[in-house]
């Protein structure tokens, strides 16, 4: 269906200003895919003429063999995959033959590296801009990781900092300041080989927490200074943006299924019983009436319909540490990154575990900022349901594919290679930033 886009601050239907297609959106058909710890969500699309996406087809599953972000049973993993882009592709009456696709597995990175070249006075080249950002690579290789994204935030020439583009200016030496996000080399073959079973390549891949920023965030807040926390399943993970660029990205194995596995544990229930209580009747805020009501729930090993009756006091008291320790291991990260301003002081909150009553204003709290939760623009094509704070990963691979998000110098940095389904992605894994 089509649906009018949201306002930035989520609080209601407006209407989008009209906008160019931007130059290095995808042409044609392709594909989405963001595999979470929850689930598997395939999206066939297409960049209309106005520069706005329209999904062709969508497939949606629950998440099996994936763990805090990482692959851990290649099987059911490929099951679950297989599935959703089966579900998408009849849809779209599209196959599909890669995929653009979330990164979260391999403890992701973010590290800022100065790297300095010789021009010798003659002037800088995309092949000098190619060796700086190679050079940033080779670093992180040398420690068995990989570059995901390596984004030049600005370059020096000579001792004049703040240039944006050196191309074609004379200097003697360049420099350049590299925002590299990195992960370990060996989760991300894990990555690729489970999608060479599915028969798709890697296209490209794209921070989770920056797809997610890309989707939720207005112009002012990635302009002005932004941390978006994007609360999932099995992790939570923060980008900050600044001058619309990502400076700082990073990730903890915490998520909503921890706190799931709290309310299991701490009632004696099955998770799908834990998972439900917390849907329906978690908060971060307490009221006196919550010692008087009581849930009905059913005890682990139990046969039939036995219920127990425990009070709303003793749920709500299982989770409020559990997102109150998330949130206070966010902040730490975020004063270990040492930022300073350019983290500003607003705060987005996306991600399924975000929709939790209370978290924002227990984050607010914790974090000292202004928070607000963010919901993705709508996408043409789309219901409703994926307009929600747990799709912000999803439909922000849609605006990466729109051209959202890439670095602002207008040549791709990455060599060219083999283009079959698991040499791509070998030749990915050393090429590409």
């Amino acid at each position: 269906m089509n649906a009018l886009p949201r306002t930035p601050d989520g609080a209601g239907p407006g209407l989008a200003p009209p906008r160019a297609r931007h130059p290095r959106a995808r042409m044609g058909n392709f594909g989405v895919l963001d595999i979470g710890s929850t689930k598997v969500v395939c999206i066939i699309a297409r960049i209309e003429p106005d520069g706005m996406a329209r999904a062709l087809g969508y497939g949606w599953q629950r998440s099996q063999g994936v763990k805090g972000g990482n692959i851990i049973d290649l099987g059911d993993a490929e099951r679950a995959i297989r599935a959703a882009v089966a579900q998408a592709e009849e849809m779209a009456d599209t196959k599909l033959s890669g995929v653009i696709v979330n990164l979260s597995c391999g403890q992701p990175q973010s590290r800022q590296h100065h790297v300095q070249w010789t021009i010798g006075g003659r002037a800088a080249t995309e092949a000098d801009l190619r060796a700086i950002v190679a050079e940033g690579r080779r670093r992180m290789a040398e420690e068995g990781r990989e570059a995901v994204h390596a984004l030049p935030l600005n370059f020096t020439l000579d001792a004049t900092p703040g240039v944006g583009d050196p191309r074609g200016m004379i200097c003697e030496s360049l420099g350049a300041r590299l925002h590299v996000v990195d992960a370990a080399s060996a989760s991300l073959r894990n990555l690729g080989t489970c999608l060479a079973r599915c028969d798709l390549e890697v296209e490209e891949p794209v921070s989770a927490p920056y797809s997610a920023a890309l989707s939720a965030l207005s112009d002012d807040e990635r302009e002005l200074g932004t941390v978006l926390i994007d609360m999932g399943g099995g992790t939570t993970s923060l980008a900050v943006l600044h001058e619309g660029n990502l400076v700082h990205t990073a990730q903890i194995p915490v998520g909503g299924w921890q706190v799931t596995n709290d309310l299991a544990r701490g009632l004696s229930t099955p998770l799908d019983q834990a998972e439900r209580l917390k849907t329906m009747h978690g908060s971060m805020i307490g009221t006196i009436e919550d010692e008087r009501e009581m849930l009905s729930l059913s005890q682990l090993g139990e046969e039939g319909e036995i219920l127990s009756r425990v009070p709303r006091a003793l749920m709500l008291s299982i989770i409020r540490p559990r997102v109150e320790e998330t949130l206070e291991l966010i902040r730490d990260r975020l004063a270990e990154a040492n930022i300073g301003p350019e983290a500003g002081q607003r705060v987005v909150l996306t991600g399924g575990a975000s929709q939790l009553v209370g978290v924002r204003e227990a984050a607010a709290r914790i974090l000292g900022r202004q928070v607000r939760l963010g919901r993705p623009a709508p996408i043409r094509g789309l219901p409703e349901a994926f307009h929600a704070p747990g799709f912000a990963t999803t439909l922000g691979l849609l605006a990466w594919g729109g051209g959202e998000g890439r670095p602002a110098l207008d040549f791709d940095y990455a060599t060219q290679g083999s283009r079959g389904v698991f040499a791509r992605f070998v030749n990915w894994l050393r090429d590409r930033v």
